[in-house]
């Protein structure tokens, strides 16, 4: 059922419950579609809740449908589950609006809203599919795990990797490549900064976070980058501006928890945000096991 449909049965029928208009197939309309639903192609200013037009999908590729990193076939039964960055146990519901506020720089959904419902409806789906399957379809098609280089990230050569293998989707200045010239249909491939792109609060904000994003999944295709390439050019592409988010000093309560590469303070160590943000990181992580 297409969200056209939803509202007319829910106009036909004033009766009809929110929960009984959740359906799975809305929820990855709106992971797959998220800036015409819910961004500026979304008319109705109670749904515009994200504040960039990327997609869930430009992380989640294929609807998150796709064993391996950043699958979200496996991720209901995860939660509820301690998140160290939030100091509580949070549920799919909470990981969700994380993702709204930090990698969409928008704003959290109620958690008893029909899109909030429909894309936990979608996830759980997911789960269903993934525990049918056999092991061969459940085994990612990617390459080795990403083994994070013993150095700082060389930024010189991120520039050259990007130029070379991801310039040609992601654009000359980072700023992506529009479905349609209305931006509220979205991206073919999203920006990877600037005010359209995700914000510094965001997982991918992170180094290593990125790296391992990177090394699975891209080129998109055809991911042949080696561990020192993507992890260079994931520090050339999160040295450029992207927006702020509020509040980030209230992140990680247990400063302990806070991971080596979070690209903004404060830290529970002495290094500076530049390592941080660049490596090496063995150094941050013997400090803190010594304390």
């Amino acid at each position: 059922m297409t969200w056209s449909a939803l509202q007319s049965q829910q106009a036909s029928d004033p009766a009809t419950s929110t929960v009984q208009a959740v359906t799975a197939e809305y929820g990855q309309q709106l992971i797959r579609n998220t800036a015409q639903l819910m961004g500026v192609g979304q008319t109705d200013p109670a749904l515009r809740k994200s504040g960039n037009n990327l997609a869930c999908s430009s992380c989640h590729l294929e609807s998150g449908q796709k064993p391996g990193n950043l699958s979200l076939v496996q991720t209901a039964p995860k939660y509820p589950t301690f998140s160290g960055r939030d100091g509580i146990v949070g549920d799919l519901a909470d990981r969700i609006n994380g993702c709204m506020q930090r990698s969409m720089n928008g704003k959290p959904l109620l958690k008893d809203s029909l899109e909030m419902l429909s894309m936990v409806a979608y996830i759980e789906q997911l789960d269903r599919q993934y525990q049918a399957m056999g092991e061969s379809s459940r085994a990612a098609n990617e390459p080795a795990a990403f083994v994070e280089p013993d150095r700082q990230a060389n930024v010189e050569n991120g520039t050259r990797v990007y130029q070379e293998r991801c310039q040609i989707c992601h654009g000359v200045n980072g700023e992506g490549l529009k479905a349609t010239a209305n931006l509220a249909d979205g991206y073919l491939f999203p920006p990877l900064w600037g005010p359209d792109s995700y914000n510094i609060g965001a997982g991918m904000a992170r180094v290593l976070t990125a790296a391992r994003f990177i090394k699975a999944r891209m080129p998109l295709g055809n991911p042949i980058l080696s561990d020192d390439e993507a992890f260079d050019v994931a520090a050339y592409m999160n040295l450029h501006e992207r927006p702020a988010m509020a509040n980030l000093e209230q992140d990680y309560p247990d400063r302990k928890l806070k991971p080596v590469d979070s690209p903004y303070p404060p830290y529970p160590d002495p290094f500076s945000t530049e390592q941080h943000r660049l490596g090496p990181y063995a150094p941050i992580r013997d400090f803190n096991k010594a304390k």
